[in-house]
């Protein structure tokens, strides 16, 4: 009698993937570590005890990610402003769990806000003001503020009210800092089409010092043009008269309100994520802001060091030799026939 054999295929085995790398278990230097990670070891270390509440995991899987490797794939993804499956492939891990970590450590990051930033009292408003005045010579300053605008992808939902008067999709961020460039006040939630002095009324601040403020010796902020002139927020003179202070009073303002712009370029320098263009919905993205200006003043209280300016590459192409007409439009024909027909 026949008997029917059953051939089963041949059973495909899941391809193995393995976990990555702890990077502090490596003979990383703090250099090396700050240029991969912005921060030194102990920092790192710092910031792991600071979330470990949030970070650990209740499982004993071999699998399970470290709260070090949580804060560092993190760390990874805001100093490189990489792609998140870039992050995966340079750490060793899936896009999906660089997602869900970051999520989980800037969730973390954000719950922390009000210890890290937050508006001075009277005794550290008085230590602000003498650092103002001896920066520039400019009395009673407590803060600057400034608004700058971090490029996002075009969101589908609302998408003209993010593209603000440069033409690109953006969150126009708020912030005010001290004399050292520690943020004292952030916000990032109103789109890029928002004028900041309508961000900074709005604000949380914008509101408090309105409603609370109770004359100069509370001291004052300092803003550029963009922002009214109020009691408690001086702007520079856009036509300032001869002979009454007022164009010596604008030079000072200049001087101590560049601390704001400063901080901006040192925050954005840090974490490269908000000098590119963060690839998420604006709601994420906002929190990923917090989480880096939370991350700016943690790097200033533990004395990081500022990110050395990294390398320019040229790859340009070499200027070939011209001898045609010493005039605007020769050189210009030159350009468009060499570079660009």
């Amino acid at each position: 009698m026949a008997v029917n054999v059953l051939f089963q295929p041949p059973v495909v085995r899941r391809e193995r993937h393995f976990r990555g790398f702890d990077p502090l278990e490596r003979e990383f230097s703090d250099e090396e570590l700050r240029q991969r990670y912005r921060f030194g070891r102990e920092t790192i270390g710092y910031l792991s005890d600071l979330m470990r509440g949030d970070l650990e995991r209740g499982t004993n899987k071999e699998t399970a990610l470290s709260v070090e490797q949580q804060v560092m794939i993190a760390l990874r993804f805001y100093g490189s402003g990489s792609h998140l499956q870039v992050v995966g492939d340079t750490m060793g891990f899936d896009k999906s769990t660089v997602s869900r970590v970051i999520d989980r450590v800037t969730d973390s990051l954000v719950a922390m806000k009000d210890d890290f930033i937050s508006w001075p009292d009277n005794q550290r408003k008085n230590v602000i003001r003498a650092g103002f005045y001896e920066k520039a010579g400019f009395p009673n300053v407590v803060g600057c503020i400034d608004g700058t605008h971090i490029r996002i992808t075009g969101p589908s939902i609302d998408e003209p009210a993010f593209v603000n008067r440069k033409g690109f999709h953006s969150i126009n961020v708020q912030a005010i800092c001290d004399h050292e460039g520690r943020f004292t006040n952030i916000s990032a939630r109103w789109p890029g089409s928002a004028h900041d002095s309508h961000v900074f009324r709005t604000s949380a601040i914008g509101q408090h010092l309105e409603n609370g403020y109770r004359g100069i010796g509370q001291g004052v902020l300092l803003g550029d043009s963009g922002y009214p002139c109020r009691q408690f927020l001086l702007t520079p003179y856009r036509q300032p008269a001869a002979g009454r202070g007022q164009a010596r009073f604008n030079r000072r303002h200049c001087s101590t309100r560049s601390t704001i712009e400063r901080t901006f370029g040192i925050w954005k320098k840090r974490f490269h994520i908000l000098g590119s263009e963060i690839r998420m919905k604006p709601d994420k993205a906002c929190r990923i802001i917090i989480a880096c200006g939370i991350l700016h003043n943690i790097a200033i209280m533990r004395n990081e060091p500022e990110v050395a300016e990294e390398q320019l590459i040229d790859n340009q192409p070499q200027m070939p030799p011209y001898n045609g007409p010493q005039d605007g439009k020769g050189i210009r024909d030159h350009f468009a026939t060499t570079f660009f027909a």
